[in-house]
């Protein structure tokens, strides 16, 4: 029986051990000349008129109107493509 527990509490340990798998764009997000390596989740516009982004990444970013990446998505930049998003709030790299 302890052997057995013994197995149970090792395998335990060792399944929580490993880092879960997480996703992020490969390559840089650009947001007004700031580049973020390999970005995820949600980034500010700032307070650039008009803000520039420009993704390098693998992936599309959504351009938001509100802030932390709330309101409606007003415009997609896919992967080399770079936009002045007037009037926007946020960027989100998944």
């Amino acid at each position: 029986m302890a052997r057995v527990l013994g197995t149970c509490v090792a395998a335990t340990t060792l399944a929580l051990a490993v880092p879960g798998t997480t996703y992020a764009a490969n390559g840089s997000l650009v947001i007004n000349g700031v580049a973020h390596q390999d970005p995820s989740g949600c980034f500010p516009l700032g307070d650039f008129v008009p803000p520039v982004v420009a993704n390098h990444t693998d992936a599309i970013a959504e351009v938001h109107s509100g802030p932390d990446c709330t309101g409606q998505v007003t415009w997609l930049i896919y992967p080399g493509e770079t936009h002045h998003p007037n009037g926007s709030g946020s960027v989100f790299v998944l």
